[in-house]
């Protein structure tokens, strides 16, 4: 068996097992755990434990802000299309494109391979932060298009605090992407440079593209619906209290777990792009 194969059941194995104890503590349904185990396979597998450990860093940081205020966030859940616990459309929503930059990686290694990945996990921690932190904040949101004051979880809607919980969470993956990068430098007796602490900068640079390109995508074309019961706009098809819904913007094909993975995607161009431009001109 080559060490390829090696890493990537060892991947497997230890998928299967976070995504366990995951479903057990309610973080993910059953569905939920497949996807998390099919994206940490691969990205384990193919990238590598640092690839893996930000993902995990990512993840937990989520868990923990979704329990965050819980009680206080419970009557906005209407709103939103996905509970606090993971089905496998926000699995693979949230790292899909990841395992496809890691699956790239393994068969091409390149540094900026990595950039990407840190700016896609960067994309949907800032959006899972803000969604999570903002919803909280005291000051009326605004549409992001049009600067219109919206209800608080409204999708497309940006805050002060938001914003701020945007830049923490892409400020958190890039620092967690150092730190993991130094460890394994130390591990193999590399230097450590200062210019290393430049993923840190990507990481709230992709947090920040992905998240205010979600926001524009909510304002605009995601699928959007209402229910003539509660009076209220939703993401979902069929409201909290059972009334079926009806599309009031947007497209129906375009859901919010498509919206985060075209997000992610967004943000790790953007990082990729700046730091190539970025080598070109230093080189």
């Amino acid at each position: 068996m080559t060490m390829g194969l090696v890493q990537i059941l060892g991947g497997f194995l230890f998928s299967v097992l976070i995504g366990w104890v995951s479903y057990q503590k309610q973080a993910l349904t059953f569905s939920g755990m497949i996807g998390a185990a099919i994206t940490g396979t691969l990205i384990f597998g193919f990238g590598g434990w640092t690839w893996g450990l930000l993902l995990i860093a990512f993840f937990v940081s989520s868990s923990v802000l979704s329990h965050y205020h819980r009680g206080e966030k419970a009557g906005l859940a209407e709103k939103f299309a996905k509970g606090h616990q993971r089905d496998i459309g926000q699995a693979l929503a949230n790292g899909g494109w990841g395992a496809v930059l890691a699956v790239a990686f393994g068969f091409t290694p390149n540094s900026l391979f990595w950039v990407a990945f840190v700016g896609a996990m960067a994309s949907v921690a800032a959006d899972t932060w803000a969604t999570e932190l903002g919803v909280l904040s005291r000051s009326q949101p605004r549409l992001i298009t049009t600067g219109k004051p919206v209800p608080v979880g409204t999708s497309g809607g940006v805050s002060a605090l938001g914003t701020i919980a945007t830049m923490a969470g892409g400020f958190f993956i890039g620092l967690v992407a150092f730190l993991l990068h130094e460890l394994v430098s130390v591990a193999t007796s590399g230097p450590l440079r200062w210019v290393d602490f430049l993923i840190v900068g990507v990481g709230v640079v992709g947090g920040l593209a992905g998240s205010l390109f979600d926001s524009l995508l909510g304002a605009t074309v995601q699928g959007i619906y209402y229910c003539d019961r509660c009076a209220k706009e939703t993401e979902k098809t069929r409201h909290g209290c059972g009334q079926v819904t009806h599309l009031v913007r947007g497209y129906r094909w375009l859901s919010n777990d498509l919206v985060n993975l075209l997000s992610s995607v967004v943000g790790s161009i953007v990082v990729a792009a700046v730091a190539w431009f970025g080598w070109r001109w230093l080189t």
